[in-house]
């Protein structure tokens, strides 16, 4: 009964991906940014979908029945930290230089190595996170239906395919607002479930006023502040919560999407952290006898309940599995192979339309093979954003908002921060309090207790790197010349004209930020960038 009814909502999915796949019109504008005309509810629920995902349903609940509710409930509570500063700060601007993915940033910014590099490092990135809620769909179907593993995450991977190839974001965008209204009808009844029959209850020491688990050692407090750093702050470079930004109408709607998202990621996260609490104090459910959130749901509640909560768990997953495919063979494809857009050329289909659908399948092929190597759910998420965290983040936020570093001090602080971050990770015998069984080398130098600390390290080594080669070797004329030359027309469209030498000047619109040097004129070219000037 219970998979019935999960089967059901995942088919309405499914069919109104496939639905509305029509509004791609054979145009990659419309399936990568859903021609930038989304409103706050679409884009709000698509961020949040994103966001809400196995990861910080099924992943979160496991860690704060193990560890606490900071340990568990920090993954809901950094990616609503992330929406909260993109909102502030990044969606506006963002959103007005009118790219198609995040890589198109590094590519302006500090010229097409770079950006080769960073698109690397984010299909990696993206590739753990769809992993995660792979896992999660995997787990769900070997207890719920008895199939092996591996057939669970190949089911679950091959329905988000259907829909997501055919679609694009207006897919993603409309599946999301779906799952949303799920996932918040799943979770006021869940609350309200556990709240009338069984009671909320919190061992000491493991709830939310038990700030130990945020000053002391010996709590998790340093796991703790990096699982909220690493996704407060490094999933700011997140490719899926920026392809969604710009599929906004407006830089507005884009900011105001963002807090919204923020605020339902946070509520949806607490709530599953307080559930999971009462579960292990009162019910006594532990991780020994497979995800927490599952056993609670197949043993105790009623199936109405355990269908609701399950559907919006199958749903998050697959929304968040979708915008991950979408925008990993988007970067793949335009940053990597540097595939343009063609529209309007009688004749002639939208290349980057059809090499970005037929991308996916290599994508997939790589997720899959990490949810059948690392079968975890939330540890997966953390790690992913930590590479990005000590790679990305720092040539992303300095080169928005400061103009002096350039294609230098870019590479100095993506070798350094990942250097540093893998060469603690293989060296620390755990992972967010979980044992390193991913890629560790035995030694007496760093022992258990250091984990939590490779996140500031990855972090602070990077910043460093890039501060003192902008000051040695800053950004040279030529590169601010690219910036603006890098607009000019793709190999079907005319060659790059002359830059005037008053285009040099540093610009004057904060779109970019006050000084970055990135052109900000307004009006979007054949490509979806931003016209020379």
């Amino acid at each position: 009964m219970i998979i019935a009814g999960v089967g059901l909502s995942v088919l309405a999915v499914v069919l109104v991906g496939i639905l509305v796949a029509r509004k791609v019109d054979g145009d990659s504008a419309n399936y990568l940014v859903a021609g930038r005309r989304l409103g706050v509810p679409l884009v709000a629920a698509s961020l949040m979908a994103a966001a809400v995902d196995s990861n910080a349903t099924v992943g979160n609940t496991d860690l704060t029945s193990s560890f606490g509710f900071w340990a568990g409930t920090s993954l809901a509570l950094g990616l609503a930290i992330c929406l909260t500063l993109t909102g502030l700060f990044l969606a506006k601007p963002m959103h007005r230089l009118k790219l198609f993915t995040l890589g198109d940033f590094y590519r302006i910014r500090y010229g097409r190595g770079v950006e080769v590099s960073a698109s690397v490092l984010m299909i990696f990135a993206f590739a753990i996170l769809m992993a995660g809620n792979l896992v999660a769909c995997g787990f769900l179907l070997e207890r719920f239906l008895g199939l092996d593993y591996t057939v669970g995450v190949v089911i679950a991977v091959v329905l988000v395919l259907v829909y997501t190839i055919g679609g694009g974001m207006f897919s993603d965008a409309y599946t999301a607002a779906i799952q949303i209204t799920i996932t918040a009808a799943a979770t006021v009844a869940m609350l309200w479930w556990v709240g009338s029959t069984i009671g909320f209850q919190i061992d000491p020491g493991m709830g939310p006023f038990d700030l130990e688990q945020l000053t002391s050692t010996d709590a998790g407090a340093p796991i703790n502040w990096a699982t909220l750093i690493s996704l407060g702050i490094g999933d700011i470079v997140a490719i899926d919560f920026m392809q969604r930004v710009f599929s906004a109408k407006s830089p507005e709607i884009a900011r105001r999407s963002c807090f919204t998202a923020a605020a339902g990621t946070a509520l949806v996260g607490v709530a599953y952290g307080l559930v999971a609490l009462t579960a292990v104090s009162v019910l006594g459910i532990t991780t020994a006898d497979g995800p927490v959130l599952f056993t609670l749901l197949d043993d105790y509640a009623p199936p109405g309940l355990a269908i609701l909560v399950l559907s919006g768990i199958v749903a998050a997953s697959f929304s968040t599995a979708s915008g991950a495919i979408l925008a990993t063979s988007a970067v793949a494809v335009r940053n990597i192979f540097g595939v343009r857009r063609v529209v309007d050329t009688p004749g002639v289909k939208d290349p980057l339309l059809r090499w970005t659908r037929l991308a996916m399948v290599p994508i997939v092929v790589l997720g899959v093979t990490v949810a059948l190597e690392v079968a975890q759910t939330g540890i997966l998420l953390t790690l992913a954003f930590d590479l990005m965290l000590a790679a990305l983040v720092v040539p992303f936020l300095l080169g928005l908002f400061w103009k002096r570093g350039g294609r230098d001090a870019a590479v100095a602080a993506m070798a350094v921060g990942l250097t540093v971050r893998l060469g603690l990770f293989v060296l620390t015998p755990t992972i967010y309090g979980v044992p390193n069984d991913v890629l560790y080398v035995p030694n007496d130098l760093v022992p258990a207790t250091f984990d939590g600390w490779p996140t500031f390290y990855g972090a602070i080594t990077s910043l460093l790197a890039y501060l003192v080669v902008a000051f040695l070797r800053p950004r040279s004329v030529a590169e601010e010349a690219w910036a603006l030359t890098d607009t000019a027309p793709a190999a079907t469209e005319a060659a790059p004209a002359a830059v005037p030498e008053a285009a040099l000047a540093e610009p004057h619109d904060g779109a970019a930020g006050v000084g970055s040097g990135i052109p900000t004129e307004p009006g979007p070219r054949n490509d979806g960038l931003p016209a020379p000037a």
